[in-house]
């Protein structure tokens, strides 16, 4: 039986399920059987403050998701509209397939892919925002 494996660094954290778990003072490896857990480690979260651009505000929807405490029908429905909206924008191919599958996941009840995709894009948004800058 195969499933997500987890490599975590000493003292790292990851939520599974709503519940924040603190690995101990050696490296492990977790391997994460139930599909469809809501898993994110808290090293790649994006806080808050720090969803200030277009792709990081996706992603910081698809963390509430997978959080579990928060109005899903609500915050799925807003990382829905923040997709189409990418959509409109990123038109190049691989950017078009990233957000056709995170849109796909998002209607699957499944953030953690969702999320995985977005994290994809946040460098193509990086340069994109800083070639407009200069």
């Amino acid at each position: 039986m195969s499933g997500l494996v987890l490599k975590l660094g000493p003292k790292e954290r990851v939520l599974i399920n709503g519940a924040v778990i603190e690995n101990g003072d050696r490296r492990s490896r977790i391997t994460v059987l139930t599909s469809r857990a809501n898993i994110l480690r808290l090293k790649d979260a994006i806080h808050p403050n720090d969803a200030n651009t277009p792709v990081r505000r996706a992603c910081y929807l698809a963390q509430l998701l997978l959080s579990g405490e928060v109005d899903s029908p609500t915050i799925r429905k807003r990382l829905e509209g923040q997709l189409h909206a990418l959509a409109d924008i990123l038109r190049d191919e691989k950017s078009s397939g990233i957000l056709a599958r995170a849109t796909e996941a998002v209607e699957d009840y499944n953030a953690y892919t969702c999320l995985k995709l977005l994290r994809q894009l946040l460098p193509l948004e990086a340069h994109l925002l800083s070639a407009h800058r200069q």
